[in-house]
């Protein structure tokens, strides 16, 4: 008999209809070891070696799985692919190992069976990978675990040698991370450029032209682009008086064509998704966070439907490439077919060459196919089922092809103008079959080189340059990716930790903004530490931790390289850095309790009001005002309504004056129900 042991019970469900009565699929839910909660766990003044125990949430589990594990000859570790996995896995081998020796003790009244522990991977969770894993089994990768050790150690003597920092010198409850510290670090930087912007004044001018033939009904629109031979740049007419004395020209010009370009154009379809990918386009397409979406795939993932959802490369197998060929061809004909497969290449830093992209395990099983994907019960999951299936088949489908037309004009005025009428009409869809994208097609009227033209009217128009846009979460991400910074399997939890830790909060746009908590904390590690918050050391970090997973550094080395000397910087800038003044303001209102006046603080979770008798007094408020708020409330009309947020960070909107009036609703006022996921 064998046991086979995978992290939820969804996937132990899904593995166990592809095997015989001989095998036993079982979940060991998740991590079962862990560095402890509450101190280091590391031991810095040895080797480095890490302190694992066994949380409590899990104790049960764990004495549940060592007790079945004795009644079997084989266990097999069917975690998923990626260091991660590897790593439970070796945990979950060193657990059953202790039990194993101590079954075989004299004393022991059950002697155990166990002859062996093979470790497994797989790409999909369907029977036929299921079945070549089962047939190729292989001890667990030690270099793999090393990286994840690596890992995890690194973010704890961060965290807490910085941490107890930041209390010490702000306030309590703060925290710093090897990862979140430069996502903050590149969010606040962003603010500063936007506060540091100035906008530049332009005019942009179109003209609405029509062809002088007897029968032209139609007008087209064109854009002036060169003034006396010279290209006009974005800002080349700075001001109205300037825009003004162009277009009092060009009223009074003369018209005709110069030049008729017309030419075949190309799209090409993007890259099946990636973890990055995925979770960008989910934000984009679907307005999922990054949580959800990879919440959503992890069920897909478990259910067999996709492939594993945690990679960075874009390759595709052999056989999925045969299979979305059948599938194109004999539903979308011979027309849409590929000569040969098309190829990406990978262009993330560090990605894993042998890892394959995230697809739908069968191309067939269209989202149509479920019926509206009705067998997909997680309306999420269904969704997102839908926009991973577009994007692996619109990958292997031929460019979409549009017919480009371009009239040069040619205006005789006091100067010499020209303008330029664009036009573009799909030829052939190709991938955009399946990949819904927005084209606007643009008919431009048949004309021909020196044919006159009228401008009906002229339009000068006034823009303003912009600033650079805050990072929303898929910009965000993305920025991550392309500086080598995190991994597929830390940019969701990244994003939630330093909203969670309130350094960040979004605007309307649903973009981010550091708070008060968020600039106090990334100016003083970015004075101090500025290796914690640099793109450049941290990527290379990065790619040491991928050294280490390929087995060309040791992993305690690399800890201590970073260690050894991160430590000593800590310790003297303990005595260096006097505590952050934090600033107050002073209010009209008094405290309830004591009367004295009540002042505006920042603390862990934003500003709040508080008595300034404090520590005799510990009387605190939420700080509302117009920019906070939304409105009066409308039970009680003595508060306002403003933004809350339960434990799992979902927001709603009740009474500033809770508990005392507990109205609440998960509706936005004038708008719809929010939610971050």
């Amino acid at each position: 008999m064998t046991l086979v042991i995978v992290e939820s019970p969804t996937k132990a469900k899904t593995i166990s209809k592809f095997l015989g009565k001989e095998y036993t699929v079982t979940s060991s839910y998740g991590h079962v070891r862990d560095l402890p909660r509450g101190k280091l766990g590391v031991d810095v003044e040895g080797n480095f070696d890490p302190q694992y125990v066994i949380p409590t949430k899990v104790r049960k589990r764990v004495n549940e799985m060592k007790k079945e594990a004795l009644d079997y000859e084989t266990i097999i570790l069917a975690t998923d692919e990626d260091r991660e996995g590897e790593a439970i896995a070796w945990h979950i081998a060193h657990i059953l190992d202790e039990e194993v020796a101590k079954s075989k003790g004299p004393k022991s009244k059950k002697e155990s069976k166990i002859k062996n522990i093979q470790r497994i991977v797989f790409h999909e969770i369907t029977e036929e990978a299921i079945k070549d894993a089962l047939a190729h089994p292989r001890v667990v990768d030690e270099k793999l675990v090393n990286a994840q050790q690596a890992r995890r150690v690194l973010d704890r003597l961060v965290g807490y040698t910085l941490s107890p920092f930041l209390w010490k010198k702000i306030f309590r409850g703060l925290s710093a991370g090897r990862v979140q510290s430069v996502a903050l670090r590149i969010i606040v930087v962003r603010e500063k450029e936007r506060e540091a912007f100035k906008a530049d004044e332009y005019w942009f001018i179109e003209a609405q032209m029509q062809s002088e033939k007897k029968d032209a009904t139609e007008s087209f629109t064109a854009s002036l682009n060169h003034a006396d031979g010279e290209q006009l740049e974005k800002l080349s007419i700075k001001t109205e008086a300037a825009a003004k004395k162009i277009a009092d020209d060009l009223e009074s010009a003369t018209y005709a064509v110069s030049k008729i370009e017309k030419k075949r154009t190309k799209r090409n379809p993007s890259a099946p998704f990636t973890t990055s990918t995925l979770q960008q386009q989910g934000y984009q397409r679907l307005h999922f966070g990054a949580r959800q979406t990879m919440r959503s795939a992890q069920g897909l993932y478990e259910k067999g439907l996709i492939t594993y959802m945690r990679t960075d490369s874009v390759n595709l197998s052999s056989q999925s490439l045969v299979a979305v060929t059948k599938w194109i061809k004999g539903t979308l004909g011979d027309s849409y077919v590929l000569e040969k497969p098309r190829v990406f290449k990978n262009k993330s830093k560090g990605a894993q060459e042998a890892h394959e992209a995230i697809r739908p395990t069968d191309p067939s099983r269209t989202p149509a196919a479920f019926g509206g994907t009705a067998s997909i019960a997680d309306s999420k999951e269904a969704k997102l089922y839908e926009l991973i299936w577009q994007r692996f088949v619109a990958s292997q489908l031929p460019q979409a092809e549009f017919d480009a037309t371009a009239i040069h004009i040619k205006a005789d005025g006091r100067k010499t103008y020209g303008l330029r009428a664009s036009g573009n009409v799909m030829h052939f869809d190709g991938f955009l079959k399946v990949w819904p994208s927005k084209v606007t097609e643009t008919i431009l009227p048949e004309l021909a080189e020196a044919d006159p033209l009228t401008a009906n009217e002229i339009v000068p128009e006034q823009h303003f340059t912009e600033p650079p846009p805050r990072y929303n979460e898929a910009s965000l991400i993305k920025t991550l990716e392309e500086h080598g910074i995190g991994r597929p399997s830390t940019y969701a939890p990244t994003i939630s930790t330093i909203q969670t830790r309130n350094y960040v909060e979004k605007d309307e746009q649903k973009r981010f903004v550091p708070t008060d908590t968020g600039l106090m904390v990334d100016s003083l590690i970015a004075e101090h530490f500025p290796q914690i918050v640099d793109i450049e050391f941290t990527a290379r970090m990065e790619e040491d931790l991928d050294a280490v997973a390929e087995g060309s550094v040791e992993w305690r080395d690399l800890i201590r390289t970073f260690y050894e000397p991160f430590a000593k910087l800590v310790e003297r800038k303990y005595d260096e850095v006097k505590k952050l003044e934090i600033p107050v303001e002073e209010t009209d209102e008094v405290c309830d309790k004591c009367g004295k006046p009540m002042e505006v603080k920042i603390g862990r979770f934003g500003k709040f009001l508080g008595c300034t008798g404090f520590p005799d007094c510990k009387t605190a408020k939420q700080y509302v005002t117009d920019e906070n708020s939304f409105g009066d409330c409308p039970d009680c009309s003595e508060g306002r309504v403003v933004a809350r947020r339960t434990k799992t960070r979902r927001t709603f909107y009740g009474c500033s004056r809770y508990p005392d009036c507990e109205y609440a609703t998960w509706k936005k006022p004038g708008g719809e129900e929010d939610s971050e996921d």
